[in-house]
């Protein structure tokens, strides 16, 4: 054998010995991430959308998301998403900020969460007593807010508070339970939230006595009826005094103790007035008071 034979063996032999180290290393060696290369690459193939295509369907998206969030919107009301438990004291504090301080405190409790299918909810407690309308306007207020809030149970009933002057003030005691509901994602939800009208109008006060025992004392030292006696009539009104002696000129509409002088009739020399007794409406009549006739047997002393 030669020594060209023998190179050429020698080169063959090394390019034999190349290939099969190069193919054991790209089979072998690299075929993990060879697989990792052509997923990516399939990805990236699959989305492979040019800049005109993806502004069109950014801007279609967009647009069913304003719809969307445009009927939530429109719905009464919204169940809000992963809701902090201490939003509803600071609604509760919104509502009563506009309560009579010295009739009316609301305490707020909060129990614990609780699910219901696919919500959820915070109970809270809360009690208190106030005015007939400060506690429907709580109850209102709660019942019509945006954020999903329902009363799961309702306790009235009545009380009696009498202020430093004694004047009595009718007030109700509440105990109530309210569910704030909330989702953990948003699709019950819009993105700006517009609150419902929470204020209501005064109702009759149900709990306010038609009779009652207790009556307000005279602090404006109004004249007082009972006893009073009609002295005389006035173009500008009637002069009256009270048991007491004091005088008073009223004319019609002019307020009395528990009532007010309805009416002046010069003709009969009479006033009259109408009187809230504790609920009983009473009709009083006071008469200018005239000299007593003499008796007959005045008269015959007087002709001796």
């Amino acid at each position: 054998m030669n020594r060209k034979l023998k190179s050429t063996l020698g080169l063959v032999g090394l390019l034999i010995f190349i290939l099969a180290a190069g193919g054991a290393y790209i089979f072998i060696f690299q075929r993990g991430r060879i697989k990792d290369m052509q997923s990516e690459l399939k990805k990236l193939k699959a989305n492979d959308y040019n800049t005109a295509q993806l502004t069109a369907q950014m801007q279609e998206l967009s647009s069913r998301e304003k719809i969307l969030d445009s009927t939530l919107a429109s719905r009464k009301f919204n169940i809000p998403q992963n809701l902090s438990s201490i939003k509803f004291f600071n609604f509760t504090n919104l509502v009563t900020s506009g309560f009579s301080q010295d009739l009316t405190q609301v305490n707020v409790e909060y129990v614990e969460q609780k699910q219901e299918k696919e919500f959820y909810y915070y109970e809270y407690k809360l009690t208190g007593t106030g005015t007939f309308n400060d506690i429907h306007q709580l109850i209102y207020a709660i019942e019509q807010s945006k954020e999903l809030k329902k009363i799961k149970s309702l306790a009235l009933d009545g009380a009696v508070q009498t202020d430093k002057e004694g004047i009595p003030n009718f007030l109700v005691n509440f105990t109530m339970i309210v569910d704030v509901y909330f989702s953990t994602n948003n699709r019950f939800a819009s993105t700006g939230l517009r609150e419902n009208v929470t204020t209501s109008r005064p109702l009759y006060d149900v709990f306010y006595p038609l009779i009652r025992n207790e009556i307000p004392p005279n602090i404006d030292n109004l004249l007082d009826v009972q006893g009073a006696k009609l002295l005389a009539l006035i173009p500008e009104g009637a002069f009256l005094a009270d048991a007491k002696g004091n005088t008073y000129l009223l004319w019609e509409g002019e307020q009395v103790y528990l009532g007010y002088l309805t009416k002046i009739d010069y003709e009969n020399s009479r006033v009259s007035f109408i009187l809230n007794k504790g609920g009983i409406i009473e009709k009083v009549d006071l008469y200018l008071e005239k000299e007593a006739p003499k008796t007959k047997n005045q008269n015959n002393e007087i002709k001796k």
